[in-house]
């Protein structure tokens, strides 16, 4: 991990910090590792959006993917399948905006997980 993060949660792909969260929408900065990637996944009760703001990447949406950079903006709707992972040699960090009625960390179907969670 670099020292300069202050995670609320870290993960085996990095971590993430909580900037805001209300009941209407949730903000998060997240960071991932090179050579890691998040799980495919979908989630049921929020949508998210995506600002790719510090590293080169990839991002997988329903099966199709493609490359990101800083300045790319993804979004992902409900029951979307989607995955985000870090190609390139520094940290890839990206803002996600959250809206919908819940925002729970339980909220995540994974479909398939590098760390067997």
């Amino acid at each position: 991990m670099t020292d300069y993060y202050s995670f609320t949660e870290e993960r085996p792909w990095g971590g993430f910090l909580v900037l805001l969260d209300t009941p209407t929408h949730k903000v998060k900065q997240i960071v991932v590792w090179p050579g890691h990637r998040l799980s495919y996944q979908y989630h049921a009760k929020r949508t998210e959006h995506w600002v790719i703001i510090q590293g080169e990447g990839f991002v997988i949406l329903n099966d199709k993917e493609q490359v990101v950079v800083p300045g790319d903006t993804i979004k992902v709707d409900f029951e979307t399948k989607h995955r985000i992972g870090n190609r390139g040699k520094e940290d890839l960090i990206f803002i996600e905006v959250q809206r919908g009625t819940y925002f729970g960390e339980d909220d995540i179907v994974r479909l398939e997980d590098d760390y067997k969670r």
